[in-house]
């Protein structure tokens, strides 16, 4: 998932940085304003008809299942109309409790939150779940939800694959001609209809989802690119805005829309890496990785060396690694797995290495009636929105000036960024031009922002920047931490307010924080405690960290990005 902010002072002067196209604020055509109250209103006469689920997606009841159809293009809200997958556990409380529908989403672009409802079962959510009836969704272009799709499953590049650094000509050539072709497939593949999967159409169909739930006003809950469509939604239906949470904000101002949030993602993970690093030579007794953070980033680079010559298992090289490691950065939880891992690697043993970055085995079969996804339909949607949401630079010369430059300071993530993001120097469609999400003082009711002080997927300046255009929003900051999402993981601090804000709309007081000369509401949570160090042999008999995706309200129920 892409993030956002500006956090490049520390590493690069601002002139290395070069700004994607500025755009000023733009409201929605009046055909597509009109398009979302003629589908809202379709959506309310005919709501959901939930049901069994599935069993493609894997989900157990008490969870239900239905459909919401939504217009592909709210210009032409009569035209064709695709199908969102709706799951949704109803609230256990008393009736008269009941405060409605809680919907999330995780992220991305890319993810679904079907999984979400299955939240009503862990503790931190048992208060939440008996007032709310739990919601998720697949958004347009996952999953079952008209999807997306750039390439032939067969045309997937599998591993083992390089990651260099320091990446040569020859390599940056073939980068672009891979970013070309994928581009190119994604226009074939799917059609005209690429140029409606986009951000503000998410907030449009999130607008008709409420509407569908027979909803006055929304609750929502978002988390990573989950919190940019929501503020987005915020900005274009203020007054059916009831409760929001923004969980791991992205730096929603249209300037940073994607290029240079990309950028600043670059720069965070940096210091998430050094994060890491000196955990792991905390431990060096577990471990044996370096006493010193520079020992540990030498032991890692000798292990990306030897995996270049020789992939462990046949199947993981440099870029297989790079990207397990990437993972444990969203998540501390998988810090003592991956730090396991690669302590037994330098001592010659592999195996826990190849299981933990190795590419997943095939499903071995399917039920009945059921299909296999598109395992590339995540990165698909991805791609469609962050290319479909603004200009982006179409001059690989400035990729390769902008992104060499903050490489010599921020080495870690710069290049495989670039590569994921690549295609959309040769978007074949339309570009949207991004909304200035701003709403003034007393336009909406409180929404509640969560943020990790050293996250890198979203670094911290997005949320300080969210709370800028949302007139009255507060911000909880879990301060000296940087796991990606916040809410509903391992912190009771930031469980407290999310709890209490779901449940009575209540936010912190206002105060005035040093520097600014206006009151702010926001409070401060003291950190989680740092990752055990746990040896392989300890963690053969707990619960596999693996199972652990990036995000703190997920921790036991399924991937979001």
């Amino acid at each position: 998932m892409k993030s956002a902010a500006l956090l490049l002072s520390a590493l690069l002067a601002p002139t290395a940085v070069s700004p994607a196209v500025a755009v000023p604020r733009t409201d929605a055509p009046p055909s597509e304003s009109r398009g979302v109250t003629v589908a809202a209103r379709a959506a309310a006469a005919e709501g959901i008809a939930f049901g069994p689920c599935p069993a493609v997606e894997k989900l157990p009841a008490p969870v239900e299942c239905g459909t919401v159809r939504v217009p592909l293009d709210y210009a032409r809200p009569d035209g064709t109309r695709i199908p969102l997958t709706v799951s949704r556990v109803k609230a256990s409380g008393p009736a008269a409790e009941r405060q409605g529908a809680l919907v999330y989403n995780p992220g991305g672009p890319g993810a679904s939150s079907t999984y979400f409802p299955m939240a009503a079962g862990l503790p931190a959510w048992q208060r939440i779940s008996a007032a709310y009836d739990l919601v998720g969704y697949a958004p347009r272009g996952v999953g079952r939800s008209a999807p997306v799709s750039c390439q032939d499953p067969a045309d997937r590049t599998k591993g083992p694959t390089l990651a260099p650094t320091v990446p040569s000509e020859v390599f940056k050539q073939e980068r672009i001609a891979r970013a070309r072709t994928y581009a190119q497939g994604c226009a074939r593949r799917t059609g005209t209809a690429l140029r409606h999967y986009h951000s503000l159409n998410n907030a449009r169909d999130l607008e008709v989802l409420r509407a569908a739930l027979g909803e006055r006003r929304l609750t929502y809950m978002g988390a990573s690119y989950g919190t940019y469509f929501g503020a987005l939604y915020a900005t274009l239906f203020p007054h059916r805005v009831r409760r929001m949470v923004f969980d791991a904000p992205v730096n929603p101002a249209p300037q940073q829309i994607w290029y240079v949030n990309n950028l600043d993602q670059s720069a965070a993970f940096e210091r998430r890496w050094t994060d890491f690093r000196t955990w792991a030579a905390k431990h060096d007794a577990v471990y044996g990785l370096g006493a010193t953070a520079a020992e540990v980033a030498r032991n890692y680079e000798k292990v990306r060396a030897e995996l270049a010559a020789a992939p462990a298992g046949g199947k993981v090289g440099p870029g297989q690694l790079h990207s397990a490691m990437l993972q444990a950065l969203y998540d501390d939880r998988f810090w003592s797995a991956r730090a396991g891992a690669l302590g037994a690697y330098l001592k010659g043993d592999p195996k826990a290495l190849v299981a933990q970055a190795g590419p997943a085995d095939p499903p071995p079969g399917r039920a009945e009636g059921a299909e296999i996804a598109d395992p590339g339909n995540a990165g698909a949607v991805y791609t469609a929105v962050e290319c479909n949401d603004a200009p982006w630079p179409e001059d690989f010369a400035l990729w390769d000036r902008d992104n060499t430059r903050l490489a010599r300071q921020a080495p870690f993530e710069t290049w495989d960024n670039v590569w994921a993001n690549l295609p959309c120097a040769y978007w074949e469609t339309s570009r949207q031009k991004p909304l200035d999400v701003r709403t003034g003082p007393g336009v909406l009711p409180p929404v509640l922002i969560l943020a990790a002080e050293r996250d890198a997927a979203a670094p911290y300046e997005g949320a300080l920047e969210l709370q800028r255009r949302l007139g009255g929003a507060a911000l909880v900051t879990e301060r000296n931490a940087g796991s990606h999402g916040i809410g509903g993981g391992p912190n009771a601090c930031v469980n407290g307010h999310l709890e209490r804000y779901l449940l009575t709309g209540a936010v912190p007081d206002a105060t005035r924080a040093a520097g600014e000369g206006t009151p702010v509401r926001r409070a401060s949570c003291a950190p989680h405690p740092e990752p055990d160090p746990v040896s392989l042999e300890r963690q053969a008999r707990l619960r596999p960290p693996s199972d652990l995706p990036g995000q703190g309200i997920t921790a036991r129920l399924g991937a979001g990005r």
